[in-house]
C-alpha cells in the first residue's frame, strides 16, 4: 500500500502535494490508532511539549519560524491539540525534570532495532530504503543532506532535474488527484530491477549450498508476477519476490546457514547500524579517538583497518599501544585485535600490527562512556569490582592484580588488590584454583624480583600465608575425590616452590613435613605424588622408590593400576622437578614390561600429562 499509493506517486511530486499526503496519512494513522484514551492522551500531551519547547526556544533566540525545520512523522504532522503549531497556545504546564541520570552519547541504531521497536517485519526498513534508492534513480531526485553529513561534503538541499514527463496528466492541480482511478503499470526500470533480483538470489542461493540454474532464476521472475496478480497488484513488490524465491529454489532441506527467505533480505539490504559522530561521542569515547590520532587512521569508518606500531622509531606511540591494549581488555569483541606483539609482566614489544573496528563496534565503546569518563578509569573500576565481588576467588583476585600492573601499571592498585587476594585466600577452602594461583604467584614474583629493588609487602604476608594455607588443606586434599590430582600438584608445587622464601620470612618447615607425614591417600596417582614428595623432603631415598616401583612392575596384581601411579610421577614433575630422571626411567620400564593390553587404553592420557 505504502509503495504503490504514496511512494511511487510522490517521488517526482512537489512539496506542497507530499505535504498533503503526509496529512491525510498522519489523520488515517490517528484513527486507525488503537482505542485506547490513555494512549491517546499521552501521545497529545507529548505533542502539547514538543510545541511549548519549541515556542520557547524560537523566542529566547530570536529565531524565525521560516527558518526552523519541523522534523516528526506523519502522525504528528497535523493535530487538533490547541498548542499546536507556531501560533499554538502556552496554555501547557511543563512539569520540572525527574531525578534521571542522563546517559551522555547516541547509540548508534539499526534496521533492525527500528523493526522491533515499531513492531515491523523483518527486513521492512530495508526494503524501504531500497525502494527509497530506486525511486531517486527514477525520478533523477538529490537528496537533502545536512552538512558534515556521512558520504557529502556540501550542503544539498532537495533538486530535481530534467525528471521524465508523466504518462497522463491529472486534471486537477495536485498529482495526487485521479492517481486512484489509473492502475499503476510495470515500467521498464521496474521490470530490469525483477530480473536482476531473480538472477542475484539465484547466485547468492548456489553459494550457499543451493542446487540453483538458469531455470530457477526464470522461474523466480514469473512466479513474482503471478504473485503480484493473484494479490491484487499491477507489478510484484518485494514480498512477491521473496515469497516466489522461496516457492521456486528452496526444496527440501536448507543445505546451508541460511535460507533463501534469509538471503532475500540480505540481498535487499541487510541490517545496517547507523553511526554517530564525533561531537555527540561521550568523552570516553572522544577521548580514546583523540589518543589514536597519531595512527593517522579513520577509526569511525566501517570495516576492519591495519595499524603498524613501530615504537622504536616513533616512540610517542607507546600511548597509543597502551589505549589499544586497554581497549582489547575491555571490549572483547574484535575492536582491538593484536596481530603482532603482546603484552606480559616485564616485556614491551617494540613493534605492534592490529586490527581495529571502532567504527564497527561503535556502540561498545558508546556504553563504555557510561561507566566512566576515560578507559583508565573504566578499567580500575572493573577491576575492583572483579575483586571485591561475590564470585570472587584468589586467582580471579591475583589476574586482576596482573592486569592492574599490564595496563594500568599503577602500584597502588596493585597493593590493594594483593592485599584483597590476601583476605580471600585465607577465607578459601577448597583447592579448585590452585593451578592458577601457582602460576600467576610464581609470574608476580619473577616480575617484582627483576623490576622492583624489594618484594611488595603484600606477597610477602601472601607466601607466607599460603604456605601455612595450603600445610593445612594438603592432607585433606590428598584424600578428597573433588580434587584432582593436579590441583593437588599444583598445592606441592606452591610448597616446594615457594620454600625458600616462605622459611626466610619466618615459616617453619615442620609444618610441610606434618602434613605430608598425615597424608594417606589411596589413589594410585596421589600415591605417587606423594612418594615424589616424600622423596623431595628427604623422607624417602631415590633407591627405594625405585624398589617400590619394581614391586610393582612385578606383582601381576598391580599392573593394571601402573599406569595411574605414572600419571601421579608425571604431574609430581613440576613440584618436584629433581625427579625428571627418575619419571624417564619409570615411564621406559613401563613401555618395556607392561603388556599392551594395560598400557595402550593408558597412553592417550600418558601423552597428555
Amino acid at each position: 500500500w505504502w509503495h504503490q499509493y504514496v511512494e511511487l506517486p510522490l517521488g517526482d511530486s512537489d512539496h506542497d502535494t507530499y505535504r498533503q499526503v503526509m496529512l491525510l496519512i498522519g489523520s488515517l494513522f490517528r484513527r486507525l490508532a488503537p482505542g485506547d484514551p490513555h494512549r491517546v492522551r499521552v501521545d497529545e500531551d507529548r505533542e502539547r511539549y514538543m510545541w511549548t519547547r519549541m515556542r520557547r526556544h524560537l523566542a529566547a533566540t530570536g529565531t524565525d519560524p521560516a527558518d526552523a525545520l519541523y522534523v516528526c512523522g506523519a502522525f504528528h504532522a497535523a493535530s487538533r491539540v490547541a498548542e499546536f503549531g507556531v501560533h499554538g497556545t502556552d496554555t501547557f504546564e511543563i512539569s520540572p525534570p525527574s531525578a534521571t541520570k542522563w546517559q551522555h552519547g547516541l547509540i548508534p541504531s539499526s534496521h533492525a532495532a527500528i523493526e522491533a521497536q515499531f513492531g515491523l517485519a523483518a527486513g521492512s526498513v530495508s526494503i524501504a530504503a531500497t525502494e527509497w534508492a530506486k525511486n531517486l534513480k527514477r525520478t533523477r531526485v538529490k537528496p537533502y543532506r545536512l552538512a558534515g553529513q556521512a558520504g557529502t561534503k556540501t550542503r544539498k538541499r532537495t533538486t530535481k532535474a530534467a525528471a521524465p514527463a508523466p504518462a497522463v496528466e491529472p486534471a486537477a492541480s495536485d498529482k495526487l488527484t485521479g492517481f486512484l482511478q489509473r492502475p499503476p503499470v510495470l515500467d521498464r526500470l521496474d521490470e530490469e530491477e525483477l530480473l536482476g533480483w531473480s538472477v542475484e538470489i539465484v547466485r547468492a542461493a548456489r553459494r550457499n549450498g543451493y542446487l540453483a540454474s538458469t531455470a530457477d532464476a526464470i522461474a523466480v521472475f514469473e512466479t513474482s508476477i503471478l504473485l503480484a496478480g493473484m494479490r491484487d497488484r499491477a507489478k510484484p513488490t518485494p514480498y512477491d519476490f521473496q515469497d516466489a524465491a522461496v516457492t521456486c529454489i528452496e526444496k527440501d532441506t536448507v543445505p546451508g546457514r541460511r535460507d533463501v527467505r534469509r538471503l532475500v533480505e540480505i540481498m535487499l539490504g541487510g541490517d545496517r547500524i547507523g553511526q554517530v559522530g564525533y561531537d555527540a561521542l561521550p568523552p570516553l569515547a572522544r577521548d580514546v579517538h583523540d589518543r589514536l590520532a597519531p595512527l593517522n587512521l579513520r577509526l569511525q569508518q566501517r570495516g576492519v583497518q591495519r595499524a603498524l606500531l613501530d615504537m622504536a622509531s616513533r616512540p610517542e606511540l607507546e600511548q597509543c599501544s597502551d589505549v589499544l591494549w586497554m581497549l582489547r581488555h575491555l571490549m572483547p569483541h574484535g575492536a582491538a585485535r593484536p596481530i603482532m606483539g603482546e603484552r606480559k609482566l616485564g616485556e614491551r614489544s617494540i613493534q605492534e600490527s592490529w586490527d581495529l573496528a571502532l567504527g564497527t563496534h561503535q556502540r561498545a565503546l558508546i556504553e563504555l562512556g557510561y561507566e566512566g569518563v576515560s578507559i583508565e578509569q573504566v578499567l580500575e573500576q572493573r577491576l575492583r569490582r572483579t575483586a571485591y565481588g561475590p564470585q570472587a576467588t584468589t586467582a580471579t583476585v591475583l589476574r586482576a592484580v596482573e592486569d592492574a600492573t599490564l595496563y594500568l601499571r599503577s602500584r597502588r592498585l596493585a597493593d590493594e588488590l594483593g592485599r584483597r587476594a590476601l583476605e580471600v585466600l585465607a577465607t578459601e577452602r577448597s583447592v579448585d584454583g590452585a593451578p592458577e594461583v601457582l602460576r600467576r604467584v610464581r609470574g608476580l614474583l619473577a616480575y617484582y624480583r627483576t623490576s622492583e629493588p624489594a618484594l611488595p609487602q603484600w606477597i610477602e604476608s601472601f607466601v607466607t600465608t599460603g604456605y601455612a594455607h595450603y600445610c593445612t588443606l594438603l592432607p585433606t586434599a590428598f584424600t578428597d575425590d573433588d580434587a584432582s590430582v593436579r590441583q593437588v600438584a599444583a598445592m606441592l608445587g606452591f610448597l616446594f616452590s615457594m620454600e625458600s622464601l616462605a622459611l626466610s620470612l619466618g615459616c617453619d618447615r615442620n609444618q610441610l613435613e606434618l602434613a605430608v607425614a598425615q597424608s594417606h591417600p589411596e589413589d594410585p596417582a596421589r600415591t605417587a605424588l606423594l612418594w615424589a614428595a616424600k622423596t623431595q623432603l628427604g623422607t624417602l631415598s631415590r633407591a627405594d622408590l625405585r624398589a617400590r616401583c619394581d614391586e610393582l612392575l612385578g606383582n601381576p596384581l598391580a599392573l593394571p593400576a601402573y599406569p595411574r601411579y605414572l600419571s601421579g610421577f608425571l604431574h609430581a614433575l613440576e613440584p618436584v622437578p629433581g625427579l625428571a630422571d627418575f619419571v624417564v626411567e619409570a615411564v621406559s620400564n613401563a613401555f618395556a614390561r607392561l603388556p599392551d593390553p594395560v598400557l595402550l587404553p593408558w597412553l592417550p592420557t600418558l601423552i597428555t600429562t
